[in-house]
């Protein structure tokens, strides 16, 4: 099974082409302004347009105002929507777009949250806790990741070193990773992306 990339945070042009040349399967651009790696419609869709083919991009939310969640659709036009915060499954469906729902790993209403999103796309697992925003690096114990029927995203103090193990333990769809790649808030380092994109690779051949 070939376990799919995603690279979240990313603020420039010259990040979004890397993460492509590398064959990343998807690029997420963080749309709450309370993130440091927030980044505006016109940015968002200079990066989007700098994408080849089969290469997706995420707009990452959390208990945004509706109205800018839509300008963001109008002028990105994301292929999929991501929720970080409270967001209810009326909420998030009433954009007419697949989403994800991010689930923080340190709480302990995880199939409860992905009950009430029955039409949600999959679930990212991040290792924040419940209310606070991703990108702080920190990990969590695996091993005890609840287990889904839909995709599972595996988020949260994801790097280089660590991913193999992550991949084993949790088996996900996917992994996402952002300050694991950086250098500062939303600066990717090459180095380290490609690291980080052999470390999946081998991993999945040895699955």
């Amino acid at each position: 099974m070939t376990v799919r990339i995603k690279f979240c945070g990313v603020t420039r042009i010259a990040d979004a082409r890397a993460a492509a040349t590398l064959g990343v399967d998807a690029i997420g651009l963080v749309f709450t302004r309370r993130s440091q790696r927030c980044v505006g419609v016109a940015q968002a869709r200079a990066m989007r347009d700098e994408l080849p083919p089969f290469t997706s991009v995420v707009a990452l939310f959390m208990d945004d105002e509706p109205a800018w969640v839509e300008e963001v659709i109008a002028g990105v036009q994301p292929d999929l929507l991501q929720f970080h915060g409270n967001e209810s499954a009326e909420y998030a469906t009433r954009f007419a777009r697949p989403y994800l729902k991010a689930i923080a790993m340190a709480g302990d209403e995880a199939q409860a949250i992905a009950a009430a999103h029955p039409r949600a796309s999959g679930f990212v697992l991040h290792s924040h806790a419940p209310g606070a925003a991703g990108g702080s690096g920190r990990a969590s114990d695996w091993s005890r990741a609840p287990r889904f029927v839909r995709p599972v995203v595996l988020a949260g103090g994801l790097d280089p070193g660590n991913v193999a193990q992550a991949i084993e333990l949790v088996r996900p769809y996917a992994v996402d990773v952002s300050s694991g790649i950086e250098v500062a808030p939303g600066i990717k380092d090459a180095a380290r992306m490609h690291a980080f994109v052999k470390a999946v690779r081998d991993a999945a051949i040895v699955r």
